[in-house]
């Protein structure tokens, strides 16, 4: 049987880092008692710490603009390193490999022995 995903509100998030920094209440201790996963926790003390440093966190998360920007953001960085894998990429068409991988003088010969055929 598997747990459906729960959502917390930004506040509830805000009241259990502050229970943990304020109260000097261990991880562990409010995870078991509030029914919480301790990795959530963790997280939310992450955000509230980058908060603290002027950062998006738990009380002001991004806004739509700004989600909008990190996802250009990251599709920009995607599409710069696709274009990176493909100038590197060896050429498979036809005429460079022709180019690369032949004998000139069989290429030749066989055009000198088409035309000779043409004519006689």
């Amino acid at each position: 049987m598997t747990r459906q995903r729960r959502s917390f509100d930004p506040s509830f998030k805000l009241e259990v880092v502050r229970m943990i920094k304020e109260q000097g209440l261990s991880i562990s201790h409010v995870s078991q008692t509030m029914d919480i996963g301790v990795t959530a926790i963790r997280r939310w003390m992450e955000q509230y710490e980058a908060e603290q440093q002027g950062q998006p966190g738990i009380s002001n998360p991004l806004t739509a603009e700004q989600q909008r920007i990190r996802q250009l953001e990251q599709e920009n960085r995607q599409l710069r390193s696709d274009v990176e894998v493909l100038k590197n990429r060896p050429t498979r068409s036809p005429v460079a490999l022709m180019n690369r991988n032949s004998r000139h003088s069989t290429l030749a010969g066989r055009r000198t022995v088409a035309v000779s055929f043409l004519e006689a």
